[in-house]
């Protein structure tokens, strides 16, 4: 299956629908955002990474910025922080460039590695796109976080493809609903963006009904 342009959906989602498919209801679909200092820092390191004056080649390494992807295969598109193309005699030709190359995407965060996938699968879903687009395999990638300043490297086998398109087609049957998923606290609830607009804490309450229920008891007795 293909999807049209039109059905894309932004790339980046895929972070907030692994950490809670709610989130990116809310955001997606439901087109709510809030910033917190998470947030801010976090694009201000994006932008940085973004920037598409950036453009350097050392050695065997070309750099890009800001590069656009996309997929018909996930129905995706958005941007990679960053794409460095590797000198490789099985990789592909660039224009403008003497050699072969295979795409290497390095996706920056803020803070640390954390201990979901939800990085780890938004990278890969890059490294999809990027293997559709130049018709070359993309086994491997980077996550950068800010805090530790360092590269963690990935490894992406058939089961990482694997879980990425089955998130892609519940994240596109999600949207062709239009549906957000009912508020369930979680740990991660506390330094989310959107607390104040999804209410976690709702979660723990009661239904309406079942109060209704429960006072209409105590009338009984």
């Amino acid at each position: 299956m293909e999807y049209d342009e039109d059905d894309y959906l932004q790339l980046s989602g895929i972070q907030h629908y692994v950490f809670c498919k709610r989130q990116w209801a809310l955001i997606h679909i439901e087109q709510q955002w809030q910033e917190n200092v998470h947030t801010v820092e976090g694009n201000l390191l994006h932008k940085k990474a973004h920037n598409p004056l950036l453009y350097e080649k050392r050695g065997e390494i070309l750099t890009v910025r800001g590069l656009r992807v996309h997929s018909r295969q996930l129905g995706f598109s958005g941007e990679c922080d960053v794409v460095e193309f590797h000198e490789d005699n099985e990789g592909v030709q660039l224009s403008s460039h003497r050699g072969l190359y295979r795409p290497y995407p390095v996706e920056y965060k803020k803070g640390s590695p954390k201990t979901t996938d939800a990085d780890i699968l938004q990278m890969a879903a890059q490294a999809m796109c990027l293997e559709e687009m130049f018709c070359v395999s993309v086994q491997e990638g980077a996550l950068y976080y800010g805090e530790i300043r360092r590269r963690e490297n990935v490894i992406i086998d058939d089961a990482m493809q694997k879980r990425v398109k089955e998130i892609a087609a519940d994240m596109h049957r999600m949207y062709e609903r239009r549906y957000t998923p009912r508020v369930r606290w979680m740990k991660g609830c506390s330094a989310c963006s959107l607390k104040d607009i999804c209410l976690p804490r709702m979660g723990k309450m009661a239904s309406a009904g079942t109060y209704i229920d429960n006072r209409l008891k105590e009338g009984d007795r």
